[in-house]
């Protein structure tokens, strides 16, 4: 009788052990599911860059430090793992706010039809970016809690799930979203 005991109280373990793994596999995907949708909307922003920069490029041509800062982080936030591409990614925001200062000085570019457009292109994408940051930081979050909270810490630990990256700012001024408004 001692013997079905312990074997039942062993597939219980192994099936809680089973659960707790598929859910963190689970977690796992949905968080890099969330992390690829952001990354897609800030390619989408990075493919914008290039015509923004041309457009300002032809108004603003002493403004070269800006443009030229702006299409270096582009390059730069492309690459790399997912924690230099959310630090990269903030960096744009900030490049970007400066590439609107000087716009502010040409009034003639802020009327002009392809700006405006263009405009309107990335304020859109700014706010879908803010939404898939919001869903990536919650599937980070859920999956986050499943490797820390005891007992399923154990089965993170046995099987080497890792925490991930929550997508962060640094300063007040970061953590609002790029204004595209003129």
């Amino acid at each position: 009788m001692t013997i079905y005991i312990v074997i039942g109280a062993l597939i219980i373990v192994l099936v809680a052990v089973l659960m707790v793994y598929n859910q963190l596999v689970s977690l796992r995907n949905k968080a890099n599911e969330a992390f690829s949708t952001m990354d897609v909307f800030l390619k989408k922003r990075f493919d914008l860059i290039p015509s923004l920069v041309e457009a300002v490029k032809g108004y603003a041509r002493h403004e070269a430090d800006v443009l030229q800062q702006v299409t270096q982080l582009r390059s730069q936030a492309a690459s790399g793992d997912r924690r230099h591409q959310l630090a990269g990614e903030s960096e744009i925001g900030k490049a970007l706010q400066s590439l609107f200062v000087v716009v502010e000085g040409y009034p003639e570019l802020k009327a002009s039809n392809s700006f405006l457009t263009l405009q309107q292109q990335l304020s859109k994408m700014e706010d879908e970016i803010s939404l898939s940051r919001r869903y990536y930081n919650g599937s980070v979050r859920e999956y986050n809690n499943h490797c820390q909270l005891f007992p399923l810490n154990l089965v993170a630990l046995l099987f080497g799930f890792r925490p991930m990256p929550m997508f962060a700012v640094d300063s007040e001024a970061e953590r609002h979203t790029v204004d595209v408004s003129l």
